[in-house]
């Protein structure tokens, strides 16, 4: 099925977003987010923009050192012009890893809006993927 303009437009911050978190960028991958976004997830919580940047610097620095951060969109919703969620099966991978723990499988919940003509996020859920039946398989 084709997507619409919008849906490519949409999907297309998530590849973006992949390339910044692959180079390690940390002020490149925030600058996806809206100034007060949240950010919620096993062990996590960030509130803001900057909370986000400094958060991604030590991860890039540290234990997400080299990592990919590929996304697969599941689905796409347009609630308006304006507004969009999109539930991404979203994975860390550490260098050199063939397979991907379960702990770092994620399904993740995105609520974008369009902002001076570009797609941000205002906030975002993930969770681990153990689910007995996955979204690739239904």
């Amino acid at each position: 099925m084709a997507l619409d303009q919008g849906h490519e437009e949409i999907l297309a911050v998530f590849d973006a977003m992949s390339r910044t978190w692959n180079a390690g960028d940390a002020a490149g991958f925030a600058d996806f987010y809206t100034d007060d976004a949240t950010v919620i997830g096993p062990e996590i919580y960030l509130r803001g923009r900057e909370h986000i940047r400094q958060s991604m610097a030590g991860a890039f620095d540290g234990p997400l050192n080299g990592s990919t951060r590929p996304h697969r969109p599941q689905s796409t919703r347009l609630l308006g012009a304006e507004t969009a969620i999109v539930v991404t099966r979203s994975d860390t991978v550490l260098p050199g890893e063939r397979e991907v723990p379960p702990e770092r499988e994620h399904l993740v919940t995105w609520f974008l809006t369009r902002q001076g003509g570009r797609w941000l996020v205002e906030a975002n859920h993930m969770s681990p993927v153990h689910l007995d039946r996955r979204p690739e398989e239904e």
